[in-house]
């Protein structure tokens, strides 16, 4: 027997589903559906209303009883479960689902929308305490000299005559307003502005402006996704210059200005030139690639001293738990061979603190990674690196897992990849790893499924965080002074994440600040200076210029944890960068200012976001602001119940020794093969 759905429809706050039965015996007007939620187990039970036919029925529930206060929830993700009551028949049988539904909005704050999990059973996830200040399109694009906005018609029910698209000058606040319409496919609307008539040299944010009796609301126009796929720049007949840009919060912003003149299309013409050189040297890279991946099947025969390869992120850096153990190794058995494998970009870094180094995707690298007897790295190597059988892989990973990981993602949307393919390298690499570092009990599980990883899990802490816990009040005094941070003023640490749909091209991701340098200038400026710092795939860099004194950009600094020992707050949204900080024990702050997008859309979580983190959150500037100043007063969280659970169920192993450990594990490692 089988119950799969097959269609939904939504009008107000009621909504209709349609299951396809399959071998379920009649009579079907008996039958009921449950729902039912994951996390709070609470269940709602409705009745079949309609019979179709022989093999189809409906069922019909209020959106609204599916969402209720508990613990300040926001989010209900909801099973569907169909209950047989025949006379000879009790039981039930999980939904299967053949439908997905665009969200669909149950009020100006909440929505619902139909998935279907990894097993294919449907799921019904409702959003509440969303924001009323916006609403998403589908596409915005710029064709033939128009400027066209494109939605799916999700407003709160009101006519779509009387909505207006409004352009608002982000200088003068001036506006113009155009009509929203209804598009020939049902559900959608449209707008299309000439852009002849768009105010000249300005930069225009969108609005949609709703009126429905004596109120008018203004609703900021978000695009949740990327702006790849759609035409963002163009040049009108009257030589002038129109382009789309995202910023940090999904807003759209229309600029319109001067068309380049002809020496700077020029200049624009030589910077294409460079491309197709790019492009030439990429495809020499790609033919450099098969000859390395070609070397390192060969057969090689290891050094008789013992040699250890240390990476990190891929070459990027000389940094992380590597490093510490690099650190420990070399001072206490200097006569082993220890080598970085590194980027070019490293090289400077490499030579001043005399580590031996050797250039990634080179002959030398290949040939030394096939002859090394350990390989200590806290990303994954390439997949055409063929590791030998008689080397020893210890992956020290790089953080606390917060977003999910390898097989727990159910859809990978990455280029050149699918989810089938996705999951299987992944868990072929990981199962390349000999030893594998967990920081405690919840990294381990979740390391165990989302890797697929079978072999030894060394639960010792992040060798990273041993100077969390050993640095003194005199060292981080000294760090401060090096890094030119006064030692009278409170440190504010921002360090978010990056986002996935914003890129500006593979590998490059571009970042807005979500609040107010200005601000936090004139609230915070006598007693308190702001760290900035970027995740590395950031691509653009931050203009902080007439904020020199009071906010510095160390996002290139290579140890994170100098910037945690000299901060007194820490302000992140997704980053798992709080698990590591925590141990500090200071207090932390959490900015999602995107989070509904980011939570819905992108990879998701494995904590509850609302409910278990060490800290409290803002949901915009101004509470942020607000909180900040309340935790600049606080210096220690340790009469915190809430914090503190949260330290001893992800830093209880805070000894110190985590790199000791590992090193005693490579040492046991030598030892066990002479």
């Amino acid at each position: 027997m089988r119950a799969i759905l097959s269609g939904c429809q939504h009008s107000n706050q009621q909504s209709e589903l349609e299951l396809e039965l399959i071998k379920v015996p009649e009579p079907f007007h008996a039958l009921t559906v449950t729902f039912f939620e994951r996390q709070t187990q609470a269940t709602l039970t409705v009745p079949v209303t309609q019979v179709v036919n022989q093999h189809v029925v409906r069922v019909t529930f209020d959106s609204t009883a599916l969402q209720f206060e508990q613990g300040g929830r926001r989010d209900f993700t909801w099973e569907l479960y169909l209950n047989l009551a025949q006379p000879t028949l009790q039981g039930a049988i999980q939904i299967e689902s053949e439908s997905l539904s665009d969200r669909w909005q149950t009020s100006a704050t909440s929505s619902s929308q139909l998935r279907c999990d990894a097993a294919g059973m449907a799921i019904l996830d409702v959003h509440t305490h969303q924001s009323a200040a916006e609403v998403a399109i589908t596409a915005i694009n710029l064709v033939e000299d128009q400027l066209q906005v494109v939605g799916k018609r999700q407003g709160n029910h009101e006519p779509l005559a009387q909505q207006q698209l409004v352009l608002k000058n982000v200088v003068d606040q001036q506006e113009t307003e155009w009509p929203v319409t209804q598009m020939a496919i049902q559900g959608l609307f449209t707008v299309s502005i000439p852009l002849a008539e768009l105010p000249t040299d300005a930069t225009q944010v969108l609005y949609i402006r709703t009126t429905g009796g004596d109120e008018t609301r203004d609703q900021r126009v978000v695009l949740a996704g990327s702006l790849a796929g759609q035409t963002t720049e163009l040049i009108t007949q009257q030589r002038r210059l129109v382009v789309i840009e995202k910023r940090f919060d999904n807003s759209l912003l229309v600029t319109e200005s001067v068309a380049p003149s002809w020496p700077q299309r020029v200049v624009n013409a030589v910077g294409q030139s460079r491309q197709v050189v790019k492009w030439g040297a990429q495809l020499l890279d790609k033919v450099n690639l098969t000859y390395l991946a070609r070397l390192c099947r060969h057969g090689h025969t290891p050094y008789e001293r013992p040699t250890l390869i240390f990476e990190s992120f891929g070459g990027r850096q000389v940094s992380d738990s590597p490093y510490a153990i690099y650190q420990l190794f070399t001072r206490l058995y200097p006569e082993f061979n220890c080598v970085w494998s590194i980027n070019r970009s490293q090289r400077r870094f490499c030579r001043q603190h005399d580590i031996p180094y050797v250039i990634r995707r080179t002959t030398r690298w290949a040939r030394m990674l096939g002859k090394a007897s350990f390989w200590i790295s806290n990303a994954r190597f390439p997949l055409w690196v063929k590791k030998p059988d008689y080397l020893t892989y210890i992956q020290t990973w790089h953080g606390t897992p917060l977003k999910r990981l390898g097989l727990d993602i159910e859809n990978v949307t990455m280029p050149g990849t699918t989810t089938a393919r996705y999951h299987t390298n992944f868990v072929k690499e990981a199962n390349g790893w000999d030893a594998l570092i967990s920081p405690n009990d919840y990294a381990t599980q979740v390391f165990r499924t989302a890797f697929g990883f079978n072999n030894q899990i060394l639960k010792v802490g992040y060798p990273r965080n041993d100077e969390l816990v050993n640095s003194t009040p005199a060292e981080i005094d000294a760090l401060k002074q090096q890094l030119g941070i006064p030692l009278d003023k409170k440190v504010v640490l921002y360090a978010p994440t990056y986002r996935d749909n914003q890129f500006a091209e593979k590998g490059k991701y571009t970042f807005d600040l979500p609040f107010s340098l200005a601000e936090f200038r004139k609230r915070f400026g006598q007693d308190a200076v702001l760290i900035l710092r970027m995740h590395y795939l950031i691509a653009n860099t931050l203009d902080i210029r007439g904020y020199e004194g009071v906010v510095f950009d160390f996002s290139s600094h290579p140890n994170i944890s100098e910037l945690y020992l000299v901060s007194d707050l820490l302000i992140t949204d997704y980053s798992s960068v709080f698990f590591d900080y925590a141990y500090l024990k200071r207090p932390i702050l959490f900015y999602p200012y995107d989070y509904q997008v980011y939570k819905d859309d992108l990879r998701g979580f494995y904590l509850n976001y609302e409910t278990d983190l060490p800290g409290e959150i803002a949901h915009d500037e101004s509470q942020l602001l607000t909180l900040m100043g309340q935790k600049l007063a606080t210096q220690d969280m340790s009469a915190d119940a809430r914090f503190m659970a949260f330290y001893r169920r992800f830093c209880a192993i805070d000894d110190g020794q985590s790199a000791l450990k590992v090193v005693d594990y490579i040492m046991q490692q030598i030892e066990n093969q002479s």
